[in-house]
């Protein structure tokens, strides 16, 4: 099986340890991996920005480089959602475009799901000795129902102890560009996600959204909490989170 990883652009720029995380995790479950050069945006920012045009230019080079595989792979919700449901919609009416979004979006997986639901994956031993929570991301959660398959594979870490937290399915505040443009009810929101992040005791909140994640980091540490770790699921069952 070939499959791209498509890392995004968060995960290339901040912290690319979930990518080189993610491609450990898929050679393990016997997956060639490629991580196509070219790779850019998605598009999902022009698109949420309402630059349509924008984002059908972006929407047409992620197709033209990605169609080739067996799979893609996309350790984000988010971006992973906006391959699935909205480039569909891009070129609905677009005879050449539209088949190969169709084709493309039927073969897009966020990495979790990828996991478990077509490769029926028991992730590779890791450790993790502490308590940890998990944050559902909007996208993965109601986008495409994210919800059992992160929590499988944590309970095959050993020593991981799984918290829920209170309303992990609420928003963190990021959503992109709402987080610029409407910064004090951001704020407010990603407030109420520490506050129950710090219920629980956590040793870690972990997630599958690199955006979430770095939001709910930066606003933990201007709330004084040095400790809690925030990390990418990822990172975890590659066994990276006692790093």
């Amino acid at each position: 099986m070939r499959l791209a990883l498509y890392v995004t652009c968060l995960v290339d720029l901040m912290r690319p340890s979930v990518g080189f995380a993610s491609l450990r995790l898929l050679e393990a479950a016997g997956c060639e991996v490629v991580v196509p050069e070219g790779q850019t945006c998605c598009g999902q920012p022009a698109w949420s920005a309402g630059n349509r045009p924008l984002a059908a230019d972006l929407a047409k080079k992620a197709i033209a480089e990605l169609e080739d595989y067996d799979h893609v792979v996309i350790p984000s919700g988010s971006c992973a959602e906006h391959v699935r449901n909205v480039y569909p919609q891009l070129f609905a009416e677009d005879v050449e475009w539209g088949p190969r979004a169709r084709a493309l979006a039927s073969r897009t997986h966020e990495l979790t799901a990828f996991l478990v639901d077509v490769l029926g994956f028991a992730a590779p031993p890791a450790e993790f000795a502490g308590r940890v929570t998990y944050h559902d991301s909007c996208k993965g959660l109601r986008g495409l129902g994210i919800k059992r398959q992160p929590r499988q594979l944590l309970g095959q870490v050993s020593g991981l102890r799984l918290e829920e937290m209170p309303d992990s399915e609420e928003c963190c505040g990021f959503g992109g560009a709402f987080a610029v443009k409407f910064g004090d009810i951001s704020t407010q929101i990603v407030d109420r996600k520490c506050a129950s992040i710090a219920s629980v005791g956590a040793d870690a909140v972990v997630g599958g959204n690199l955006g979430c994640l770095l939001n709910i980091e930066g606003r933990l540490r201007r709330r004084g909490d040095e400790t809690t770790r925030v990390l990418h699921i990822a990172e975890v069952l590659a066994g990276e989170g006692e790093r």
